[in-house]
Formats: C-alpha cells, structure tokens, sequence
C-alpha cells in the first residue's frame, strides 16, 4: 500500500488490467504506532486502494473476519509455508548458537521496529536470556535500555534456522502483523511459542500442542512463554 504499490494500481486502473492485492500488515494500526492519525483515515485509505483489485488475499481467517467488519469485500484465503528441510530441530552434531548464555534461551526474530512490539517482551521478568535476532530503526534504542538482552543484528539461511533450533521458547509479541511466518519457522524448529492472541498467533497455535497464547492483547504474555517452556519440541516439530 505504499509507493510502488500505489504505481502499480494506477497503472492497472488506468490501463484496465485485472489485479490482486495482499494484506501483509495491519497497516492502520501499523501507521497509528508511528504518528497520530486515527485509526479510522488509516481504513479509509487501504478500503480505497484495495476496492478495485479482482482479489484481496489474507493469511488467516481472522484477518479475513476482521476486514469484512471493516467493510472490506472480495477477500480470499492465500496459505503460508516453510521449508521444513532448512528449519529443522537441531542434531547432537550441529553446535548450541546460544553457548555461554544462561538458560533458558527466549528468542524474538524480526525488524526491530515500534510496530512490533519488541518492548513488550524485553520488560517481561523471565530468568534466563532473552535474544533479538534483527535490525531496524529501534535497535540501538532498546539495546541501551535492555542491557542485559543480547542483539545479534540480522541472520540469514542456516545461521537463522539455527537460532530457532536452539532457543527454548519463541516470544512473538506483535500485535500489527496479519499472519507472522516466523512463527511457522520456529515451529519447524521443534521450538514452542508464546504470543498475544492476535490474527496469526490465534490461528495457528490454539489447540497445536506448539505454543501458548497470553490472556489478551495487553497481558499474560509472561506465563504464556513460562507455558511453553513445558511443551514437548517433538510434539512441536510435528505440528509444523
């Protein structure tokens, strides 16, 4: 929805061709987090981008749900995968990443940015080590805030697969994404996950035996990782 989106629509209107459109990020609640225009101009506009495309595809029925209250229409479903050949648990063979650093290891993978909500998983009271696997804008700012959390800036391929596999428990703590692939990576990893009950999280991992979901939106996130801390990674592996 942003400028090459905005290029290629009008190209398309314009020249009457048939096209599709995806919904990747809540991106009203994407822009509110950012600057203080109100969620209801954030609607307006994506209602107005996508009105014309053949398709708008979503990830989960949730989101499908929660666009079709916003009056959204056209909508159809679009599935996710991984490659679960890469995002493997780990072998007695492959080394621990996470060597030297207290247990149990809670890992976050993603853009460190505001509209992920890193914040929300770095101020919980866990014993162990919690670990930011990524880059972006808030990075610096909250690996000063968070000493003790270790930034490992952005990993790709093998070495990102096996920051998965070795993490006890993946925190996902965003609350703008519309589906979060990571989670299916940690999954594949044999990796539990604990998240807010938000599109994506709620659709995958209720009743999976691969995570828990906090309380709400805004708590239980802590008990959430303490819960699947508990659950057995071949079970999880198994799901993915």
């Amino acid at each position: 929805e942003g400028p090459i989106g905005l290029a290629a629509r009008r190209i398309c209107v314009e020249w009457k061709l048939p096209f599709t459109t995806s919904y990747h990020t809540r991106f009203p609640e994407y822009v509110s987090a950012r600057l203080p225009l109100p969620l209801a101009a954030g609607y307006a506009y994506m209602k107005w981008f996508h009105k014309p495309s053949g398709r708008l595809m979503v990830a989960t029925p949730t989101m499908r749900d929660e666009l079709e209250q916003h009056g959204f229409r056209n909508i159809t479903a679009w599935s996710r995968g991984v490659d679960t050949e890469q995002f493997h648990p780990r072998t007695a063979d492959e080394p621990d990443v996470f060597a030297g650093l207290e247990r149990p290891i809670y890992l976050s993978v993603g853009r460190v940015a505001v509209e992920k909500n890193i914040e929300a998983f770095l101020g919980l009271n866990l014993k162990g080590t919690k670990v930011v696997v990524g880059d972006g804008p808030q990075k610096d700012e909250l690996a000063e805030k968070y000493p003790k959390a270790v930034f490992t800036g952005a990993k790709f391929g093998d070495e990102l697969a096996a920051h998965f596999a070795c993490a006890d428990v993946f925190v996902f703590p965003s609350l703008t994404d519309t589906f979060g692939l990571v989670i299916l990576e940690a999954m594949a990893a044999g990796t539990p996950v604990a998240a807010y009950p938000a599109p994506g999280p709620i659709d995958i991992i209720p009743n999976s035996g691969a995570g828990a979901l906090a309380a709400s939106a805004t708590e239980g996130l802590k008990e959430a990782c303490l819960e699947a801390l508990k659950l057995d990674r071949a079970a999880v592996r198994r799901f993915a």
